[in-house]
């Protein structure tokens, strides 16, 4: 998995590429937590490269989405298809996460 961390309109954004499992979630929490304790007020994780996502990538962007929230950070997913798409929905992430089309687009709506 290759993790990039760029700035989009004042958004912190994540971009993210090959499998999200159990064997790279560790480097997926460590590249969020870093944006959080840097300051991040907004973050963006883009998904467009993510090929593979299993439950415990899952669980990783749900661990996210709950700390971004106790810290009052907001967070947006983009660039979700194929699998990584049909998971957020089979999961109900859809429905509890903030989705939006492109990093652009999250960035001025969050």
């Amino acid at each position: 998995m290759q993790i990039t961390n760029t700035q989009e309109a004042g958004t912190a954004v994540l971009g993210v590429a090959g499998s999200l499992d159990a064997t790279s979630v560790a480097d997926f929490d460590a590249a969020w937590k870093l944006a959080l304790d840097e300051g991040a007020e907004k973050l963006v994780v883009d998904l467009k490269g993510v090929d593979y996502i299993s439950s415990a990538g899952l669980r990783g962007i749900l661990l996210l989405a709950k700390t971004a929230k106790a810290k009052s950070v907001r967070v947006g997913f983009t660039g979700l298809a194929g699998m990584v798409a049909d998971m957020f929905k089979l999961s109900g992430f859809l429905s509890i996460l903030a989705v939006f089309p492109d990093v652009k687009t999250a960035a001025e709506s969050l």
